[in-house]
Order: C-alpha cells, then sequence, then structure tokens
C-alpha cells in the first residue's frame, strides 16, 4: 500500500519558512490579485491566495472587476501595478472572460512581479535553466518530492497532460533534475503502454478515473494533479485511487495533495520577488 504525500502538511511548513524569511525584509511582500468576473471557482481561488498571503504576514490587494471589464482597463491596470512600489507580485485569477486576450493581458504583467512564471521570459528563463521564478503546481510537486526522499535523477517520469501552466513546465523541471522524460497526451497510443514504463507517473489531464491500477507499475510514484469532481460532486483527482493505491509507493490525495503546494510556492515566488524588489 503507497504512502500517501500529505501536501497539506507539507505547504504548512513552506509557508511557515517563508514567513520566518520575510521578517528580514524592511517591508513586507506585496501580492495583488486582479479578478475578473464573478466565476465562484475563481472566487475561491483568490480567497485563498489571500488567506495564504495573512498566514504569512505579507500584504494582499484584490482587485475585482466586472465581467464586461474592456482590455484596455485591465492593461491599464496592469500597467500601474507593474509602477507600484508595494507590490512584489501580480496575480491575474485565470480564466478570463471570453472578449479579452489572455496571452497579451499575461504578457502584459512586469516579468519581475510575474509570480505564477507565465510570462514568456520568466518561461524562456526556466527552459534554459536559468528562471526567475518556478512555476508554482510544477515547483510543488518537485518540492514533495524532496521532502520524502523520491529521487529523480535516472527515473523514468512519465507526465500526462502538455498544459503551459502544467504539462509543459513539469517535464522541464523533471528534465533538470536528470529523469527521463516522456510527456502523453490526446494523441498517445496505446497509452497504459507507457504509463507502465514510469518509474514517477504525473498526471494533470482532468479526466475522472483516466489513471487506473492496471496502468501502474508495481511501486511506482504516483503524482495527481488535477482537481475534478465526480459523479458525486466530490473532489477528486485523474487517478483511481482504490485500485492505484495498492500498487503505488507513493500517491497524493485530491484534495490534500498537489493543490496545497501550489498555493505555498506562489507564496515562495512572491517572497523570491520583494527579496529581489528590496536589493537583498
Amino acid at each position: 500500500m503507497a504512502t500517501r504525500i500529505d501536501g497539506k502538511a507539507l505547504a504548512a511548513k513552506v509557508k511557515a519558512r517563508a514567513a520566518a524569511q520575510a521578517k528580514d525584509l524592511p517591508r513586507r511582500p506585496g501580492l495583488a490579485v486582479i479578478l475578473v468576473g464573478d466565476d465562484p471557482a475563481s472566487r475561491v481561488y483568490v480567497t485563498g491566495k489571500e488567506k495564504d498571503c495573512a498566514e504569512c504576514g505579507f500584504l494582499s490587494f484584490e482587485h475585482q472587476l466586472p465581467a464586461a471589464t474592456t482590455q484596455r482597463e485591465l492593461l491599464e491596470l496592469i500597467s500601474r501595478l507593474n509602477r507600484d512600489t508595494a507590490v512584489d507580485g501580480i496575480l491575474v485569477q485565470l480564466p478570463l472572460p471570453g472578449h479579452l486576450d489572455e496571452e497579451q493581458v499575461l504578457g502584459a504583467i512586469d516579468p519581475e512581479k510575474d509570480v505564477d512564471c507565465f510570462h514568456p521570459l520568466n518561461v524562456g528563463r526556466l527552459v534554459i535553466g536559468n528562471p526567475a521564478f518556478l512555476p508554482c503546481t510544477p515547483a510543488g510537486v518537485m518540492e514533495m518530492l524532496r521532502e520524502y526522499g523520491i529521487e529523480v535523477a535516472g527515473k523514468h517520469c512519465v507526465v500526462l497532460g502538455r498544459s503551459n501552466i502544467v504539462g509543459k513546465p513539469m517535464g522541464m523541471l523533471l528534465l533538470q533534475q536528470s529523469g527521463t522524460v516522456t510527456t502523453c497526451h490526446s494523441k498517445t497510443p496505446d497509452l497504459p503502454a507507457i504509463t507502465r514504463q514510469a518509474d514517477i507517473l504525473v498526471s494533470a489531464v482532468g479526466r475522472v478515473g483516466l489513471v487506473t491500477g492496471d496502468m501502474v507499475k508495481e511501486g511506482a510514484v504516483v503524482i495527481d494533479v488535477a482537481m475534478n469532481r465526480n459523479a458525486r460532486g466530490r473532489l477528486c483527482g485523474d487517478v483511481d485511487m482504490a485500485s492505484v493505491e495498492p500498487r503505488a509507493s507513493y500517491i497524493t490525495p485530491v484534495p490534500g495533495g498537489v493543490g496545497p503546494m501550489t498555493r505555498a510556492m506562489l507564496m515562495e515566488n512572491l517572497l523570491r520577488a520583494a527579496r529581489r524588489h528590496q536589493g537583498m
């Protein structure tokens, strides 16, 4: 039976570390969060990030805009926040309403305040191994592997999903730790044949029950990044826990696994930005 990786406990440890390190700064780190519209799920995420800031002793500045906000209005707000010396990080909650150009919006954020690591400059720096920030969810996964003493070097790491937010940067971070990485997606033939080769399997697809026990190698480490709701409305990931947990050596639960770590790593990025802005 697999050991469950406790993301909630580790996230508390990461945030406590960030809070302690921030005490040396002349001023508290500040995070500006922009929420366009009234999507309930986005509201929950924003509230969670504000709570994390409070736990760390950081400042949070919320900017909730109506769903009808224009591209120009949103870009003007980002420009003001770029110039605001009290703001160390800027986060635009996604998804945006359909009439807004997400790529242009994310590209307008000052790369030095891009604590989500979505700006093309920061993505490029990540690829060449000289990151200003680490993408929060993949960084959270790497922190979990380190905490539990799970070696990446020389292991076959299979990533399910190729999104810019998780799949692609996840593969990059594993590769930079000398893992041998295979990225799978909707066009990958015979997916089970590949997943059964994985020493470390990371699933970030968003499909309930995608990964079943017969797709997992005995003793594999299984990281479930997805956040779905099953037919009963309960939170779950991509992994069928009942059939996979007996075969894996380590596994992340949903909820309580990767999710809390994503938010904790955002606090680490905010601290890193604040230290740079304050010349430390």
